[in-house]
């Protein structure tokens, strides 16, 4: 029978027929896929004519299509719904792929034939976006150790082939502990909590096949445990086991996995002729510097820390107020916040949350999109990988833009965190394709589903993403939609997020779950004033993260990573209530693959402009000015890697911003 994979896929959209496929199409996919990229890449390295743009570098674009349909379902379905099968062909195919696409950078005859051309650029008589990917294309090779030659050739696919299987080994440990911890609830114990809370610890007991409420391991779950459960002893047994994923003995322990991976990333950038990791990795990146990084990092750790260790004191104080005479701990600090929003802004998250209902605020991310740059959203009835997941046409002016998908709910099969990926991208090379957009989020479930505010910020974020590739007007895949430098890509998911806290916006789709009634001004007023609450906390966890990713890729590779997590958090004098975002056994962000390895500080390298973005349409007096909207479109969305990212935000912008906006918008600045 014909692989369902493999065929054309005459469905609408041209989606991939996932009502179609079994898990036991992807192995022999895989294969004859290979099977074809390699001779695809092996007649364009031997093609007999001169190298050209259209006979190598255009034809290195049109190949592989069969491959990626085949990583582009496999990958969507394995993080967003695994199970056993899946997790073992992911095991299967990391290595295969790693040795694939280093049997492919290290072709000598393509490399030859990209040199050739990148030599004699001037005479190729090429458009600016063909000059961009040929540049890019003959870095890649090179930074990839298409140069190299006997040992360290060797070598080199051994590291990819190494780091390849030790990224999904970390990857599937930490969702295994995710997945297999969860803590009982009698009904007694679920005193303090909200409703939304009760409600999200029953169906999460009925998941796991426990009659009664649990505390699971997804952050929707056990964030709003650690708010709000008057039990210390809970809340200090299940922050235990959320700090401990990844680092608990056995099988599933990452420690060694992330010295292995530090280890080989090292060799790895001395093999290409950097002094270190972070040197390589940042080489292509708007930083350019590990030195760069620092001083960004630094300039806001001061502030930060300064704000943190004062809130720290008032929470102390809170909970000697309740008669625990103890040091605030890391357990302590999300309750006691509360309390303390509660008492200060007079906003309690269990009253705000039936305002920031999940269809509701996806109404609004689609709003917002249709006012700022004329997107319709219609809702279509497709086959999709689960139940859970839905789907819109993207439209404008009568035309497809796009076909964009949700799937917004926490489940066991699906690994924590919020991503947004791309099933297809656009291009208009060999043919027109209009982008296949995922966002996937990890919300608690309910009926109707529910928000924090941090959580309808997190769908404005990847809705943000998914406009970057919606929006994509470019020639060439490779440099289409978040096909950017890592610490730009954070650019315009970010800069989305200040669309939610528009009071008009709120004020039309904040509307209560059960009487529909419109957020009442006064708490939409406090709403907003809270948007810099405990900010002290959130960038101390951060900025804590980033530097330690920084350390552990800027020097010589750490043999003990826990040790030298310790000495970095020792010299920032890191408050003892507070831990990292992502502890080393579980920074997946670093770990799981190379893309934000030494790049975490990207977040708040593109906070800085997205701050600074926003102020645009501050300065013009609305929030949805069209002339900025489509400077935006322009510029930033529709441009995806065409031209290097400082040139793509000066043209938005007319210039660099610095870090005072960012400051201020953290509410640090002095």
């Amino acid at each position: 029978m014909t692989n369902p994979i493999l065929t054309e896929w005459n469905t609408p959209f041209r989606i991939a027929p996932f009502d179609a496929i079994s898990d036991g199409d992807f192995s022999p996919a895989l294969e004859t896929a290979l099977a074809a990229h390699k001779a695809e890449v092996e007649a364009i390295a031997t093609n007999s004519a001169p190298p050209s743009f259209a006979n190598t570098v255009e034809a290195l674009e049109a190949a592989g299509e069969a491959l990626d349909k085949v990583l582009s379902v496999f990958f969507t379905v394995s993080g967003a719904d695994s199970n056993p099968d899946r997790e073992a062909l992911q095991r299967e195919f990391s290595p295969k792929l790693a040795a694939h696409f280093s049997d492919v950078s290290s072709n000598k005859a393509l490399f030859r034939r990209v040199s050739e051309l990148w030599a004699h650029k001037e005479e190729q008589d090429l458009t600016d976006e063909q000059a961009r990917v040929l540049m890019l294309t003959h870095r890649g090779l090179v930074r990839a150790g298409a140069a190299l030659e006997g040992e360290p050739e060797v070598r080199m696919k051994a590291i990819k082939s190494r780091l390849a299987t030790l990224g999904t080994e970390f990857t599937q440990n930490l969702l295994a502990d995710e997945r297999d911890w969860y803590m009982e609830l009698s009904e007694a114990d679920l005193e303090g909590l909200p409703k939304f809370a009760i409600e999200a610890a029953h169906a999460a007991g009925r998941e796991k096949g426990v009659a009664g409420p649990v505390v699971t391991l997804s952050r929707s779950i056990i964030v709003p445990f650690l708010q709000f459960s008057p039990r210390r002893d809970l809340r200090e047994k299940a922050f235990a086991a959320w700090a401990a994923r990844g680092a608990n003995g056995g099988k599933t322990d990452n420690r060694a996995i992330a010295a292995e991976i530090l280890a080989l990333r090292q060799e790895r950038a001395e093999l290409l002729g950097y002094e270190s990791f972070a040197d390589y990795k940042l080489e292509t990146e708007m930083a350019k510097s590990p030195d760069k990084v620092r001083d960004l990092l630094m300039e806001v750790w001061g502030p930060a820390k300064v704000r943190a260790d004062a809130d720290a004191e008032v929470l102390t104080r809170m909970m000697q107020d309740d008669g625990v005479n103890a040091s605030l701990e890391p357990w302590d600090w999300r309750y006691y916040a509360e309390k303390r929003r509660k008492v200060e802004h007079d906003l309690d998250e269990a009253e705000l949350k039936p305002y920031l209902q999940l269809d509701r605020m996806i109404e609004a991310a689609f709003s917002c999109a249709h006012r700022l740059f004329g997107l319709e959203f219609r809702a279509v009835d497709l086959p999709l990988y689960h139940p859970d997941c839905r789907a819109w046409e993207v439209m404008r002016n009568g035309n497809h833009v796009a076909l964009f998908i949700g799937d917004y709910f926490a489940r066991g099969s699906k690994r924590s965190g919020a991503w947004c990926s791309a099933m297809r991208s656009q291009a208009k090379f060999p043919q027109e394709q209009a982008p296949i957009v995922i966002n996937v989020c990890n919300f608690a479930k309910g009926d109707p589903a529910l928000l924090s505010y941090d959580d309808a910020r997190t769908l404005f974020h990847e809705f943000g993403h998914a406009l970057h590739q919606m929006l994509s007007d470019v020639t060439y895949e490779s440099i289409s939609g978040t096909s950017v430098a890592r610490d730009f890509v954070e650019l315009p998911s970010q800069l989305y997020e200040h669309w939610l806290e528009v009071p008009d916006v709120l004020r039309e789709f904040a509307t209560h779950a059960e009487t529909g009634e419109p957020m009442p001004a006064e708490m939409l007023n406090r709403v907003l004033d809270a948007a810099t609450f405990d900010m002290g906390f959130q960038t101390v966890e951060y900025v804590a993260s980033a530097l330690v990713d920084l350390a552990f890729h800027e020097g010589d590779a750490p043999a003990d990573p826990m040790a030298r997590q310790a000495e970095v958090l020792d010299a920032l004098g890191m408050p003892h209530a507070i831990g990292m975002r992502h502890a080393t056994p579980h920074f997946a962000h670093v770990f799981a693959g190379d893309g934000y390895s030494s790049g975490y500080y990207s977040y708040m390298w593109s906070e800085v402009m997205d701050a600074d973005a926003f102020a645009a349409f501050e300065e013009a007096g609305d929030a949805f000015d069209p002339e900025r909207a489509q400077a935006l479109e322009q510029h930033i969305l529709s441009a995806g890697g065409s031209q290097e990212p400082d040139v793509l935000y000066k043209a938005f912008r007319g210039r660099l911003p610095g870090v005072e906006a960012l400051l201020k918008g953290r509410g640090l600045a002095a």
